[in-house]
């Protein structure tokens, strides 16, 4: 049995890093490890945080320990978190990276640890090169790459950052499991009565924080093109905006899309993410850029098809044409994968493969990983 110490988000903090460490923390319990989450009393200050709060209105999880102690701030919390986790003497520190802004505390975090001479420092990557860029970004991520002993890169373009960074830490590749936390699947029916949408439509999926490079404007255009084709079909547009929403509702004005657009643009509490899932026919990811997405491995869960575009590492984990679409980065491309989808009734039979895919993509793989890579660290 190991002692294991997550580093990062967690409740009261909402949204997909949470519930990715949240999960993986139960992963180690299944396996009989012992498990702690250290997360953020402060994740972001109040200026530099898009949405409208930062906190889950979900009660916290019973069955985990979680310590609400890190400052993404303060550096002398730093150091005190830093001295405490040493002091406990884990066998293993996980973290992750998604932002340069985190590289300060968590990175002065993780050397305080690895002072112990005991514990091993194990970041699983999201990104290293962050979608919005900023000056200082490189040096911030250099100084919390020298504090690891080894890392995970969820897709083969993160992977090949890792050599900006360093060319000798110990790495694997080992794409983000399946978001099974969401609940069970429902029936569409009972998925539509939920939300109160008219079981007379077919709907597709926009699902997540609606930023820049996530590509929405590209989804409209392309709709704009094909709803007179398909008159049955809307779109559901699932998730809070962390930009100007202003060029956006302009956008479904100007082409004439408002009749079939659902905004549903508040926070999506977990306990309702099943229903959106199941109440769609098609997850539509069109992002300009990106390394890996945590909304797939949703839909791999739920058993939907997904079009995503050729970018980052999306197309590794969509094979295309069986369980959905790779297509390039254009309206026309989205709008015409969208047409084949219900022109030749490809639902059932990605749905199919879904099922069969999915199963490469468990929580206990990634813990094999991180345990495996434990042994390559040297002391």
């Amino acid at each position: 049995m190991a002692s294991v110490v997550i580093l990062g988000s967690a409740h009261p903090l909402r949204g997909g890093l949470s519930s990715y460490n949240e999960r993986l923390a139960r992963e180690f319990l299944l396996m009989g490890h012992e498990v702690t989450i250290y997360t953020f009393s402060l994740q972001y200050p109040s200026l530099l945080f898009p949405g409208k709060t930062q906190l889950s209105a979900s009660p916290k999880p019973p069955d985990l320990d979680i310590r609400v102690c890190v400052n993404s701030i303060n550096p002398l919390n730093w150091i005190q978190v830093g001295r405490t986790i040493a002091r406990q003497k884990p066998d293993v520190l996980i973290t992750k990276y998604w932002l340069p802004f985190m590289a300060g505390c968590l990175g002065t975090i993780c050397r305080m640890v690895k002072k112990n001479k005991h514990t091993k420092i194990i970041c699983i990557l999201d990104n290293l090169i962050p979608h919005e860029k900023r000056p200082g970004d490189k040096q911030l991520t250099h100084f919390f790459m020298n504090g690891l002993d080894a890392c995970i890169a969820q897709s083969n373009s993160v992977l090949q950052d890792v050599d900006l960074f360093s060319k000798t830490i110990p790495r694997r590749l080992c794409p983000h499991p399946i978001f099974d936390n969401f609940g069970e699947p429902v029936s569409r029916d009972q998925a539509l009565r939920y939300l109160g949408l008219d079981h007379n439509y077919r709907y597709m999926l926009f699902f997540g924080f609606i930023r820049e490079y996530k590509g929405l404007d590209i989804l409209l255009q392309a709709f704009a093109q094909i709803h007179q084709k398909h008159p049955q079909l809307k779109l559901i547009v699932a998730g809070e905006f962390y930009v100007d929403r202003k060029s956006y509702l302009n956008l479904i004005e100007s082409l004439q899309l408002t009749e079939v657009i659902e905004l549903r643009t508040d926070y999506i509490r977990d306990e309702d993410v099943r229903y959106y899932f199941c109440a769609s026919d098609l997850v539509v990811q069109p992002y300009k850029h990106a390394t890996q997405s945590g909304v797939t491995q949703i839909c791999y869960h739920f058993n939907k098809p997904m079009l995503v575009t050729h970018v980052g590492g999306l197309a590794d984990i969509v094979p295309d044409g069986i369980v959905g679409y790779v297509t390039p980065v254009s309206a026309d491309a989205v709008a015409n994968a969208i047409s084949d989808f219900y022109d030749h009734n490809r639902m059932e039979t990605f749905s199919v493969n879904v099922q069969s895919e999915k199963l490469k993509y468990s929580w206990r793989n990634m813990v094999n990983h991180i345990f495996d890579l434990c042994k390559e660290i040297v002391p």
